[in-house]
């Protein structure tokens, strides 16, 4: 793994395509994420309110207590942005063998960030630079909102470990970093040995993936006093409808 310093090497909003096609990833900074949603970075910054609350996630395997989320899914076609009704998250256990394989059914995004503008335009606009790379007629997306904190004196991001998502492309937004250590970015190539380490420390940059090329996790956190936690927003974009059970239910 390259030994890289803390602080990646940021991809502009112009060079985002091209470093995707070339290397599989890119990270971007908090402006340049502003730029890709056109609208004004302050109107992103203030979407971090819905972060606050988020119910507790309880299919944890680990038995922890340190993870927290909502999720939505949406179709995406050209411009047109459609919410379509709650479903499980599921993913197949060649991606996630710690919780592949359940229906996992989170609690829903808040109404009120469902139709912020802003939200609605961070979604649009990303979903139409990888339309850029990959022209699809419908991109299947399912955003999740993460908080992990140090309920149990550690907490892990990616309890699964190091992981494709089955997606074709992942978007991480780092939101907010609160009194932790720890919570490292870690990418590896799927089909090498190349990898890289840094930190996301910028309100709402972001790490943006091919998901067929790059295999991802990140670090437990812990806390610099008595609690702390971190929060991101994370994005799937998949081409080819959205990964459901093969004995799917309706709720």
């Amino acid at each position: 793994m390259t030994n890289a310093a803390l602080a990646p090497p940021l991809t502009s909003a112009k060079e985002l395509a091209q470093a995707l096609h070339s290397q599989g990833y890119a990270v971007v900074s908090a402006e340049s994420v502003a730029e890709i949603s056109q609208v004004p970075l302050v109107n992103l910054q203030n979407l971090t309110q819905f972060w606050e609350g988020l119910p507790r996630d309880p299919y944890l395997k680990d038995g922890g207590r340190y993870r927290f989320r909502r999720h939505a899914s949406y179709e995406i076609k050209g411009d047109r942005l459609d919410l379509v009704p709650h479903r499980a998250h599921w993913q197949s256990v060649n991606y996630n063998a710690l919780h592949g394989g359940i229906e996992r059914w989170f609690e829903p995004v808040q109404e009120a960030l469902l139709n912020d503008p802003a939200w609605q335009s961070l979604l649009i606009g990303l979903a139409k630079v990888l339309s850029g790379l990959k022209p699809v007629t419908t991109w299947f997306v399912e955003a999740h909102q993460f908080r992990i904190d140090t309920t149990d004196g550690i907490g892990r991001p990616t309890p699964e470990g190091a992981h494709r998502d089955g997606v074709d492309f992942v978007a991480v937004f780092l939101l907010d970093r609160v009194g932790i250590k720890g919570g490292e970015t870690r990418i590896f190539e799927a089909g090498g040995s190349a990898g890289l380490r840094f930190t996301l420390a910028q309100p709402w940059s972001l790490l943006l993936m091919n998901d067929e090329r790059m295999i991802h996790e990140s670090t437990p956190i812990q806390p610099l006093g008595n609690y702390g936690y971190r929060d991101t927003l994370v994005l799937t974009y998949r081409s080819n409808g959205f990964q459901d059970s093969p004995n799917r239910s309706q709720k």
